[in-house]
């Protein structure tokens, strides 16, 4: 179900702390704290005593203590101490995972640990750089990751589940340029000429004709960035000129927990109007609001995955985008092959 070597979002960075933070990650039982200079521990979030969650327990420092009979072990999985057994001390009980932070996010490397480069994680500059803004928040989906992948790989979707806000009858209409590689697929979408939706309208300013595109990239495990925005028409975007319109990057990372339950981080990263909080916020409440309308759509799928489970998705002539996704991660899941940033 899960490419293993790769490395999977935990949490936006602020959301780990030093306190047990828990999370199941590819059917793995997670605990994630920071010690005191900040750096990052994950361990196995299962207390090897009695078996009850280490988040459970207390940090203090750099070590965490089971809240069931004080069994405390360190950020390399040793334990330091066990009431009434110190020939534990110093053996190494609890299994530890390699944990990054990097573009505000947390990572987890989910394999073999000798291959955990920090170079393989993903690419979102946009999130460290100053030129532009970056906001979001976490969403637990009752659904299999693939379908979140599916959802925003055919933008489709939006000219019938997000009509009053960025969908509009274009999108169905316009056609899709794929491409793909081993590692990647792209689907880019133009549509000239047209009507800015409500959200983009209010964001440039004008409700004048306008070119819009949506690109949206995915790589592996689950990871979907997609590059939106409007410009007047007949200012150059379709011809690479932006500089009279607003960008956007939609960031997606799917971090399976179950074969039915996907953490899904979301966010978006603006190069428009930077200084402007009010507005991060309302465009944050706004995307919300979108992927609350997905989630609707997304876990009536698996209810009806889950009741008929001999059932097979139907691929139609627009779901080229979702299809070749779903074959890189068939093949990572089959040869455990790696991806590059």
């Amino acid at each position: 179900m899960f490419p293993k070597n790769h490395w999977y979002a935990v949490a936006w960075d602020h959301d780990i702390k030093q306190a047990p933070f828990g999370r199941t990650i590819c059917n793995e039982d997670m605990v994630f704290f920071r010690r005191p200079d900040r750096s990052l521990v994950a361990l196995e979030n299962i207390c090897p005593h009695r078996l009850l969650p280490l988040s459970e327990g207390k940090v203090a420092g750099d070590k965490i203590t089971c809240g069931y009979h004080g069994l405390t072990v360190d950020g390399a999985g040793t334990c330091v101490h066990m009431p009434g057994q110190e020939n534990l001390n110093g053996k190494r009980l609890v299994r530890t995972f390699p944990v990054a932070e990097r573009h505000r996010f947390v990572w987890v490397w989910i394999g073999d640990d000798d291959l955990a480069d920090e170079g393989l994680i993903p690419d979102l500059h946009w999130c460290s750089d100053s030129a532009w803004v970056a906001d979001g928040d976490t969403f637990h989906i009752k659904c299999d990751y693939r379908l979140l992948v599916d959802n925003l790989m055919d933008l489709t979707h939006e000219t019938y589940v997000h009509p009053t806000s960025i969908g509009q009858e274009e999108i169905a209409e316009s056609p899709i340029e794929t491409t793909s590689d081993e590692r990647s697929v792209t689907v880019t979408r133009w549509m000239h000429g047209i009507t800015p939706p409500p959200f983009w309208a209010n964001n440039l300013g004008s409700s004048e004709d306008c070119d819009r595109w949506q690109v949206c990239h995915f790589t592996l495990p689950a990871n979907v960035m997609i590059d939106v925005g409007v410009a007047p028409t007949g200012t150059g975007a379709p011809e690479g000129d932006r500089g009279k319109g607003i960008t956007g990057i939609v960031i997606d990372l799917m971090t399976p927990e179950t074969e039915t339950t996907t953490w899904y981080h979301w966010g978006m990263v603006r190069n428009f109007d930077i200084n402007n909080p009010a507005l991060t916020k309302q465009i944050r409440e706004a995307q919300a609001t979108v992927f609350g309308e997905d989630e609707v759509v997304l876990e009536r799928q698996q209810e009806i995955i889950s009741r008929h489970p001999g059932r097979r998705l139907a691929n139609f002539n627009i779901d080229k985008g979702s299809m070749l996704p779903r074959r890189l991660i068939d093949h990572a899941l089959t040869t455990g092959e790696q991806t590059a940033a």
